[in-house]
């Protein structure tokens, strides 16, 4: 009996010695960061369209989180995340050649924005979006507007502020994120006459609706992101303004737990008023996306009308006024 005891005495602290040490193997090793990578050319040439459309998509893509004090996108604290993730901060992307991105290449932009690699290696964790499936004259928009004018990119000299991501972000990136790989060709624009399609490339691809509407940021499949899990189920943690939790909307056309009692008007609203169906205002993070077209809008409806329903009861009690504005200020 003696031996016995002794025997589970010392399982038990050897599990506890390798515990320990795998923590602090986490720890030191932090986010992963590989080998400088072998940068494909890619060259994003200056057009008046391009520099319209990358306004757009930057509008819902990058300037939410990015944007800082004095409305410059300098960073900040990302402050919706779950507390789960650590404390995470955005980065400085004016034209500081510092602490910007003024020295990047398109190149090196491109591979970054594809596969969250940075041109030293440096990987970018989940809470930074990974662009896989934006097609390349989208992704040419992007650095356009990158390289434009906009007041908000104006070279700022403020170092991005590190993030502090937790255990449970490195461990992750150890074991399930990894970076997407690098396009081996051109991804082509969506054929906006097949609406459902195109409605597709809108929600996996261009605006990243399932990243936040799915179950759970750690269950996310970036490469194939109709395989996450709850797929625009809804129930994704996020925090609001007041910093409570709050969960995100079920946006399949579930009758009872989802969007299927509203109309394609309701819809509509939602994404332009930043209106439910009743009327309410709908909470931060969820903003409203005026630079939305009605023919993306109409192209999105037609999508999540063919997205499996999820029957996901999500907990929408509201904690704050619902005709409160809910913007964030900076």
């Amino acid at each position: 009996m003696k031996k016995i005891v002794r025997i589970l005495l010392y399982t038990l602290v050897l599990v506890i010695v390798l515990a320990g040490g795998f923590v602090t193997f986490l720890e030191v090793r932090g986010v992963p960061k590989y080998d400088a990578p072998q940068i494909p050319d890619f060259k994003a040439e200056v057009t008046p369209e391009r520099l319209v459309q990358g306004t757009k998509i930057a509008s819902v893509q990058c300037m939410v989180c990015h944007r800082g004090k004095d409305n410059k996108l300098v960073g900040r604290q990302l402050t919706e995340l779950p507390k789960e993730f650590g404390t995470i901060y955005s980065a400085n992307i004016t034209h500081s050649k510092d602490h910007g991105i003024g020295g990047w290449t398109d190149s090196e932009l491109a591979y970054f924005l594809r596969t969250g690699v940075r041109k030293n290696g440096q990987y970018a964790p989940i809470y930074m979006p990974k662009f896989g499936h934006l097609s390349d004259e989208d992704l040419k928009s992007v650095i356009v507007w990158l390289r434009s004018d906009d007041p908000q990119l104006a070279s700022t000299e403020e170092a991005t502020v590190p993030s502090q991501p937790s255990l449970l972000v490195k461990f992750l990136c150890l074991v399930a994120f990894k970076p997407l790989p690098y396009p081996t060709a051109v991804v082509p624009q969506p054929d906006t006459t097949n609406v459902t399609e195109y409605g597709k490339y809108l929600v996996t691809g261009r605006y990243d609706c399932y990243t936040c509407h799915s179950a759970d940021f750690t269950k996310l499949d970036m490469a194939s992101p109709e395989k996450s899990l709850g797929y625009c189920g809804g129930g994704n943690t996020m925090l609001n303004l007041a910093s409570n939790k709050i969960f995100t909307a079920n946006i399949t056309l579930d009758e009872k737990t989802g969007i299927g009692s509203w109309t394609e008007d309701d819809f509509r609203r939602a994404m332009h008023e930043q209106k439910n169906k009743d009327g309410h205002s709908l909470r931060f993070p969820m903003l409203p996306y005026n630079a939305l077209t009605d023919n993306e809008v109409h192209a999105i409806w037609q999508y999540l009308r063919a997205v499996p329903k999820i029957e996901n009861e999500v907990n929408r009690q509201y904690d704050v006024d619902l005709d409160a504005p809910q913007v964030a200020s900076n």
